[in-house]
């Protein structure tokens, strides 16, 4: 989806931002990957040393914490990761649907029924609170979401919509739980808004 650099300073230069938060086994692994990378761009397989580099960041990914990478408030569902529109501001007309993106990081992935494929599944859970953190509303398993590939593909995003409809004027915090059911971690992310007063959105 997104341009790649085929230079091998290009991939030397991500393999060592990694290395400067992994540990010493993946470091290691790492570092061992971007070497053999390096060698096939310098052969002419660029698309080698790009999957090789693939295969190691997504093995690495594995032993990160399951995190909240980015969440913003979009203008509409995104075309596809890291493509969207932000929302200027976060206030919203009233009857105004909210639409987030968010990006989880550190997936589990397990293998899936179907032969030479792994599987990733995380579901959401919803709060809404007031601007004091008292809670208003709340939906479990709000979102879910499984991904099925035959590589642990980090571009992964949820595209969530919440309808406030109702809602009085006023400050909000929208929360989001992250749960990821193959590893049982979970991680949350809050979104302030507000909803304005005034006529109601078309």
């Amino acid at each position: 989806m997104r341009g790649r650099n085929g230079k091998s300073l290009g991939m030397a230069g991500i393999a060592v931002m990694l290395l400067l938060s992994a540990g010493p086994a993946f470091a290691g692994n790492l570092a061992q990957a971007a070497a053999k990378a390096e060698a096939l761009a310098a052969a002419g397989n660029a698309a080698g040393a790009h999957d090789l580099m693939r295969g190691a960041i997504g093995d690495f990914s594995e032993t990160l914490p399951f995190a909240i990478g980015k969440a913003v408030f979009v203008k509409t569902d995104p075309a596809g990761y890291a493509m969207y529109d932000p929302k200027q501001g976060q206030v919203f007309k009233p009857g105004e649907t909210l639409v987030s993106y968010v990006e989880p990081v550190g997936l589990n992935w397990k293998p899936a029924k179907d032969a030479g494929k792994i599987q990733s599944h995380f579901t959401v859970d919803l709060d809404i609170l007031s601007a004091t953190g008292e809670q208003l509303a709340s939906q479990k398993a709000f979102g879910d979401f499984t991904f099925t590939g035959f590589l642990r593909n980090q571009e992964i995003y949820a595209t969530l919509r919440t309808d406030v409809s109702g809602a009085a004027a006023g400050d909000y915090i929208l929360r989001f739980r992250f749960n990821d059911v193959n590893s049982g971690k979970s991680a949350s992310i809050d979104q302030k808004f507000t909803i304005a007063a005034g006529a109601k959105a078309p």
